[in-house]
């Protein structure tokens, strides 16, 4: 493994010399402020790369051990919860929720299945009220607001992606069936040896990094859409507050600090409260598709296509299996890679990704916030290495 030098450190096998290019190009660029990349290939780490400031109030560099706010790419863990329960027997993901959560079915939701939840069909994209960081930390009240409230259509009759109460959704499978928040089940079941956290602790939210607002290097489309009417009808929603787009992206507030908040890191919410190393990212990956999590036939049919075409709430296509994305507008690949990927973006530019015909895995973690709702450039570029390595 090849030592880098200048500002990016770690190690890179020279077969896969191409992504510490990529890796090197988005800091030469001035696209990052600091960011880790790592990626197995064949079950083996072939790179693991970090670089720039941690934190830029205080000058703290990024290190080996750095941990990162990872916004979405933690529905992909909360879905795998979820799924090796379901392997167990413990509930039937397509069943009725209302099984072993009797009050979800207020309001006509008394059809929605598991399944439903983890492919975000369920028509709860939002809450109906402002929620802080505060209420978001108990489980059990935010929850009970999901359960009491009126779907915005019926549960399995349209997809639109539920950024945060996802996680109080296919969470709710894990604390109801299991009996422990998310972040305990992955950790005592399948990530305990890696630095993995949905729900941190003071130690590790002392040496993570600190978001950073985004620069105008980092400014581009929201997605990468070439189409004219595509575009005008994201735009809308973006620029109408009343839109389920803004406000399925409203909320809950993160607080003071924003998501550097500890509150929020400490309390882990099981769709986008995840703190972890671009390592152990990519080794919750590795550890999937090796099928050391689900069985093989599971993973199969999690990242089976559920649902594809227009999103209710991100207007654009998208298209989710059971808790992962697949290919689409919102989850932009490789074309070698657009039968077979899965993964799941987070705000910001954060990626977690595997492809197990190639059977690599990838995650990307950057403190700078890119602008893109997906399909960030830096990862992107990452991934373009990745495959330009494999040949």
């Amino acid at each position: 493994m090849a030592e880098s030098d200048g500002v990016v450190q770690g190690s890179c096998d020279p077969a896969f010399g191409a992504v510490r290019e990529a890796f090197e190009a988005n800091f030469a660029a001035g696209r990052e402020l600091g960011a880790a990349v790592a990626v197995y290939a064949g079950g083996r780490k072939v790179a693991d790369l970090w670089g720039g400031t941690a934190d830029r109030r205080t000058g703290r560099a990024w290190d080996a051990g750095t941990p990162c706010f990872a916004f979405s790419c933690t529905k992909a863990v909360t879905a795998a919860a979820a799924l090796l329960l379901a392997e167990r027997g413990v509930y039937d993901v397509d069943g009725p929720v209302t099984d072993w959560w009797p009050e979800f079915g207020a309001h006509g939701k008394d059809g929605a299945t598991a399944a439903h939840f983890l492919s975000h069909q369920t028509g709860l994209p939002a809450f109906a009220g402002p929620v802080s960081a505060e209420q978001a930390a108990d489980a059990d009240a935010t929850s009970a607001l999901l359960a009491a409230q009126e779907p915005e259509w019926e549960p399995g009759t349209a997809h639109g992606y539920h950024p945060f109460t996802y996680g109080w959704l296919a969470g709710e499978i894990v604390r109801r069936l299991a009996g422990v928040p998310v972040g305990e089940f992955v950790r005592r079941e399948f990530t305990g040896g890696l630095d993995l956290w949905i729900g941190a602790p003071d130690d590790v939210i002392g040496r993570a990094a600190r978001l950073a607002p985004g620069g105008a290097e980092n400014a581009g489309p929201a997605v990468p859409v070439a189409d004219r009417a595509v575009l005008d009808r994201l735009n809308a929603a973006a620029a109408d507050p009343g839109s389920t787009l803004i406000r399925a992206l409203g909320g809950p507030q993160p607080g003071r600090g924003g998501f550097n908040n500890p509150v929020v890191l400490r309390a882990g919410w099981p769709s986008a409260g995840m703190v972890t190393t671009a390592a152990g990212l990519a080794g919750f990956y590795r550890d999937l598709v090796a099928g050391k999590i689900v069985r093989p036939e599971t993973l199969a049919e999690a990242v089976r296509p559920r649902v594809y075409g227009p999103d209710r709430t991100l207007v654009v296509d998208t298209s989710f299996g059971l808790g992962f994305q697949r290919p689409a507008v919102m989850f932009d690949v490789p074309d070698a890679a657009r039968a077979t990927a899965f993964g799941h973006s987070g705000a910001g530019g954060s990626l977690g990704y595997a492809d197990p015909a190639a059977d690599v895995a990838l995650a990307y973690l950057p403190n700078r916030m890119g602008a893109q709702l997906s399909g960030d450039p830096r990862a992107r570029a990452l991934l373009d290495a990745l495959y330009a390595s494999l040949g």
